[in-house]
């Protein structure tokens, strides 16, 4: 069985968040960069299982220029076999989409992964384009993946409950909290990585549909007032003037 795993790279979850070229750019300077946890402790990590469990190869594709290998790197200590970079960078989400599955279709996958969305756009998109793309089912959003065979079950939360559903092999799935628990890589595996294969491809022709044209930060929030506890008249007051306003 051949598994791939989508990662992408994103900000640190608490990374001060700028942006440059009159608002059109993000700014990535001090800012440390990591797998989109996502990705990482859920899509990964369940890869990781299968293999373990099942004999799986897991392959990691990311789309990017070089700074984005030292995050696949770090996927591949935690216990990936290869690697691939496609050498090219996009914020549109059909193009990395058609990167990912043109690399596919090459390399037969019987299960490609991806997290539910990335921290920094929290687009839900990518998984639905990449199956669309390679005309295979989709399943968004599994807390639990089973593989019986060629048979996976997997496990949905929906409103007021819980969904069951089966598919057959090959699926794409986007995967959220509940899939596996996170891993933090051992020395053993961060020294394997550096040796094991990390191969550049380069991006096929694939038009851009949406471009970003600005980024906005939101409302600074308010600062926080403390009323003694003996005013219960003044805080009633601004309950009823300040907060409901809010």
């Amino acid at each position: 069985m051949k598994i791939l795993v989508c990662i992408s790279k994103t900000p640190d979850t608490t990374a001060k968040i700028a942006f440059t070229d009159n608002n059109t750019k993000f700014s990535e300077t001090g800012v440390q960069f990591i797998i989109n946890p996502y990705d990482e402790w859920y899509a990964l990590v369940r890869a990781l299982e299968l293999k373990e469990t099942q004999g799986a190869t897991v392959h990691l594709l990311t789309v990017g220029g070089a700074d984005t290998e030292p995050v696949i790197r770090k996927a591949l200590a935690l216990g990936g076999d290869e690697s691939f970079r496609i050498n090219a960078d996009s914020q549109d989400s059909y193009y990395i989409a058609s990167q990912i599955a043109a690399h596919a279709k090459q390399q037969g996958y019987d299960l490609i992964l991806t997290g539910k969305e990335t921290i920094n756009y929290n687009g839900s998109s990518i998984g639905g384009m990449i199956a669309e793309l390679l005309d295979l089912p989709f399943i968004s959003i599994a807390a639990k993946l089973e593989l019986n065979g060629a048979t996976a079950t997997l496990n949905r939360e929906i409103e007021g409950g819980e969904e069951i559903v089966q598919v057959n092999l090959p699926v794409v799935v986007s995967c959220q909290k509940g899939m596996a628990e996170a891993r933090i890589p051992n020395m053993r595996g961060i020294m394997a990585a550096k040796s094991k294969p990390l191969t550049v491809v380069e991006p096929v022709e694939t038009p851009t549909l949406t471009s970003i044209v600005s980024f906005e930060m939101p409302p600074a929030k308010a600062g926080v007032k403390l009323i003694s506890p003996d005013n219960v008249e003044e805080l009633v007051k601004l309950l009823h003037e300040e907060a409901k306003a809010l």
